[in-house]
């Protein structure tokens, strides 16, 4: 069994969006998905600081600090992409004008909520920025995550342990080991990598899973 790599767990998720779609791409793992959308396909990317029709990362050497993303990272702008006020950013996420967002989780259960701001430690940071007005105001909402944690235990569960961000919001998870359309009627396995059985992957994640 060969686990994708972040980077082929964001050719997964390209692979998906489809001509023409508005995307939000949450801070961390997802912003690697700007670096494997086809250049011939429009795909217009929305930043919450104001940004619309990012591309790629910038080429080492080539950054701009005064063209970042929400995470602060160095990006591009394609030919025709815009700046507006942070205010109008938010008012496309809220206004249901975000066709996809792509966002990192601490868990997903398996009927689609979602958890990615706190762990509910005590010393832990929360993060929440704008990640529940885009899981609520997104017209889908992918998650991007590895399956397991450090320790082995699934962050796809049956009910979210952490702090919610949103109830019944995801739609889709990508993981490194397999991707799932999560839904009413729970979990189910849209593919995996080779050499994983469905069987293998019941006793990884604990959750009930159905298969195409």
């Amino acid at each position: 069994m060969q686990r994708l790599s972040r980077d082929d767990m964001a050719r997964r998720v390209a692979r998906d969006i489809r001509q023409g779609a508005y995307v939000n791409l949450g801070i961390g793992l997802p912003t690697k998905v700007a670096n494997y959308l086809p250049h011939e396909r429009e795909t217009l990317l929305q930043s919450e600081n104001g940004l619309l029709g990012m591309g790629p990362s910038p080429a080492a050497g080539e950054e701009d600090w005064d063209l970042i993303n929400a995470g602060k990272q160095a990006v591009t702008l394609r030919a025709g992409g815009a700046y507006f006020h942070h205010a109008d950013s938010f008012a496309m996420m809220r206004g249901g004008h975000i066709d996809i967002c792509v966002l990192g989780a601490f868990q997903v259960s398996t009927k689609g909520d979602l958890a990615n701001w706190h762990t509910g430690q005590s010393d832990a940071i929360p993060a929440v920025g704008g990640a529940m007005d885009l899981a609520i105001g997104a017209k889908n909402t992918y998650v991007m995550m590895e399956l397991l944690t450090k320790t082995g235990e699934s962050k796809l569960v049956d009910a979210c342990t952490y702090p919610l961000t949103g109830l019944a919001c995801v739609s889709r998870l990508y993981t490194d080991l397999a991707v799932f359309d999560l839904g009413p009627d729970g979990a189910r396995v849209v593919d995996m990598v080779d050499g994983l059985s469905i069987d293998h992957l019941r006793e990884l994640t604990g959750v009930t899973l159905t298969s195409a």
